[in-house]
């Protein structure tokens, strides 16, 4: 005898797979629901499998994200790493290895005739007040921005265009003038070390870059503490090394923009 539940129309096989899991979908002809169009919809995937999902997006990848920004400036961050060591140990280590150790790095005429290279070089690894003073502040932003700009190599030649060519054309003289008699013998070995000839040379770069609201005020900023200087007769040749190294980053103005323009319009044509 059959049951009442035999007389009922059964489901086809199509719709009754896909409930029951671990039920593979059969071989074979499958039965369609009278009505249904030829020409609907896909059949659900088999019961079981998982539906593919686009992935989801990389918040790094995105510009703004704090890695990317990072990302953009090792040259800035590298430089930033060594000049933190370097004012932990002239900050903790006894002050005579300290003192050693600046005289060592003076770019004085006595170590630029002795040994240029290390002596240009290592006078950079100063900050005077230490990483957390405003100057490496104004390092940190004034490089970090004109890397993101420009790229690591440029920024990195910028800097050490100012570094090394506004030593030269302040020290040169006091040679000069102690040869002459104007100056005495102990001018040969002043204390002259730190990178602000590098950064304000980026400075001088960087204000090429930006508009005038920005422009003007970054210029003076710096060279109106370098003419502040001059007037107070504070640190003269410092003063005019300073105005010295904007005049170097103002000198790349034109290369800076024509790579700026150059940039442009590969991008448009791409």
């Amino acid at each position: 005898m059959n049951s009442p539940s035999d007389t009922t129309p059964q489901a086809p096989l199509a719709d009754v797979t896909g409930l029951l899991d671990g039920v593979p979908r059969q071989r074979g002809p499958v039965r369609v629901t009278p009505g249904a169009a030829a020409d609907g919809p896909a059949p659900a995937p088999a019961s079981g499998a998982v539906p593919r999902t686009a992935p989801a997006p990389d918040a790094s990848r995105s510009p703004s994200h704090p890695l990317r920004r990072t990302a953009g400036i090792p040259f800035t961050l590298a430089y930033a790493a060594v000049l933190a060591v370097t004012s932990l140990v002239a900050r903790y280590a006894d002050p005579a290895l300290v003192y050693a150790l600046h005289q060592a790095s003076s770019t004085d005429v006595a170590h630029l005739l002795r040994a240029p290279v290390p002596v240009l070089l290592a006078s950079g690894l100063w900050v005077a007040g230490g990483i957390l003073s405003p100057y490496a502040l104004l390092f940190m932003v004034v490089l970090g921005t004109l890397e993101r700009r420009i790229g690591a190599l440029r920024t990195a030649g910028v800097f050490l265009a100012g570094h090394v060519l506004a030593t030269l054309a302040t020290e040169i003289p006091v040679g000069l003038a102690v040869l002459a008699g104007h100056l005495p013998d102990s001018s040969l070995h002043r204390l002259d070390y730190g990178i602000s000839f590098g950064v304000a040379a980026c400075a001088g770069a960087l204000a090429g870059l930006l508009g005038p609201w920005l422009r003007w005020p970054l210029l003076a900023l710096f060279a109106g503490a370098a003419v502040t200087g001059l007037l107070t007769l504070v640190d003269p040749m410092t003063s005019w090394g300073h105005l010295i190294s904007v005049a170097i980053g103002i000198a790349w103005w034109p290369a800076l923009r024509r790579r700026g323009e150059a940039a442009t319009a590969l991008a448009a044509a791409s």
